[in-house]
């Protein structure tokens, strides 16, 4: 962990050195010196994402190594007598052991006695889990998936938005209804309340679906097959994780909504048009707060969302004081980055700055839904690449914005 603190540390330093860079250009700097110390900062700043990048990756490692506990008694196909204590998520080191000789072996009939009842035990204790496609996939294999997700796109994973679980991928619907524009009437003694149904509230309804993807075959050799379970499941792990983290991340921000996933910018509701088609101005980002009604603009859930080129133009706009809208954050405490006074979230399925395009959004982002069927699950196939292993990343989910004025988009020209 202290490597992480001291890269913290460097990156709160670039921070500090690439404001006073800016704060340079003023109205007496000629045109050639202010484009230099513009090229000054935006090549400290790479050097400060370049370091962010190798804390985030050591974050993932440690939590990564603390998900997995794989002793050396945990090589294949040696699951005879193995009756380790059970881990911090409740499974045993005997079923994750059974699970993974029935990757390598590829058929319950061919893995031994003890690995084929340990995995028919825990297949009756949950419902809903696919015959034909394996079992279920082992806690700690499965947190490895969804930190990978973690770190190559937080759509999915996020706690900004609202989540709702599943068992099942049955369509269903959510109440919405817009009362913002009712009040309630001065009352006359002795006359009696008007019930002419004009008051009445107007209901409505969104359908929240179930729409899947897989992540194709990843086929590795029969040497692989003959590595430690923490090395298979580290494998695994990441190489799926990626690969689901990338469809859910880009279909929640951009899915079209109509028979596919509702993205999160394809819904936002309209909030500013941007002057320019290839830039975005300090007093724009203001107009788009103020476009939000100042109901949805409280709490923790409140932030801005951009792609990392959009944020680094963003970084450099000052509003009518001079003042940064962009704020550092607090990196020993991990504080996030924000703009004007908002925490910016870094999607970068958001589209760039260029015509037509939604390249900011502000808004509740607890307004946005993301329904999860399940956990991501394995598929497994032998015959079919023998004598290699087929494996197979499956996920289920969908989005909804439950409220298009809870979050609102700012469109380029």
């Amino acid at each position: 962990m202290s490597e992480i603190k001291t890269l913290r540390e460097k990156m709160a330093n670039i921070a500090t050195e690439a404001r006073k860079k800016l704060e340079e250009i003023n109205d007496d700097v000629v045109e050639e010196r202010a484009a230099e110390i513009e090229r000054e900062f935006d090549a400290m700043m790479e050097d400060h994402d370049k370091l962010a990048a190798r804390a985030d990756r050591e974050e993932r490692l440690n939590k990564a190594q603390a998900a997995i506990e794989a002793p050396d008694t945990s090589k294949l196909p040696e699951v005879e007598g193995r009756t380790a204590p059970a881990t911090d998520q409740g499974e045993t080191m005997e079923y994750r052991a059974a699970f993974m000789e029935y990757v390598s072996k590829g058929g319950l009939a061919d893995v031994s006695p003890e690995a084929r009842q340990a995995l028919i035990e825990k297949r009756v204790q949950v419902t809903g889990t696919n015959t034909s496609g394996g079992f279920t996939v082992p806690e700690t294999l499965s947190n490895v998936i969804i930190e990978t997700m973690k770190a190559h796109g937080e759509m999915y994973t996020s706690t900004m938005f609202t989540t709702i679980n599943t068992t099942s991928g049955e369509p269903f619907k959510i109440p919405t209804v817009d009362d913002t524009t009712v009040t309630a009437e001065a009352h006359t003694e002795g006359v009696a309340p008007t019930d002419d149904g004009g008051k009445d509230v107007t209901f409505g309804q969104k359908q929240i679906n179930a729409f899947g993807f897989n992540t194709e075959f990843i086929r590795f050799s029969h040497e692989m097959q003959q590595d430690s379970v923490l090395n298979m499941e580290s494998l695994l792990g990441r190489l799926l994780g990626i690969r689901l983290a990338r469809i859910a991340n880009a279909k929640l921000t951009t899915g079209s909504g109509s028979s596919d996933v509702e993205g999160i910018a394809t819904n936002a509701g309209a909030g500013i048009t941007a002057a320019s088609a290839t830039a975005i101005a300090a007093d724009e980002l203001i107009d788009l707060v103020h476009s939000v009604d100042p109901a949805y603009r409280k709490g923790g859930n409140v932030a801005m969302m951009m792609n990392d080129s959009t944020l680094s133009a963003v970084r450099k706009l000052k509003d009518s004081q001079n003042r940064y809208l962009w704020e550092i954050g607090g990196y020993a405490a991990d504080m996030p980055q924000t703009v004007l006074g908002y925490p910016v979230m870094v999607n970068q399925d958001m589209a760039s700055i260029a015509t037509g395009n939604k390249s900011v959004l502000f808004g509740d982002m607890s307004s946005f839904y993301v329904r999860k069927i399940g956990a991501p699950s394995i598929t497994v196939l032998r015959e079919r690449f023998a004598p290699d292993v087929g494996v197979l990343g499956y996920i289920r989910f969908d989005g909804c914005l439950s409220d298009t004025g809870a979050i609102k988009a700012l469109t380029q020209a």
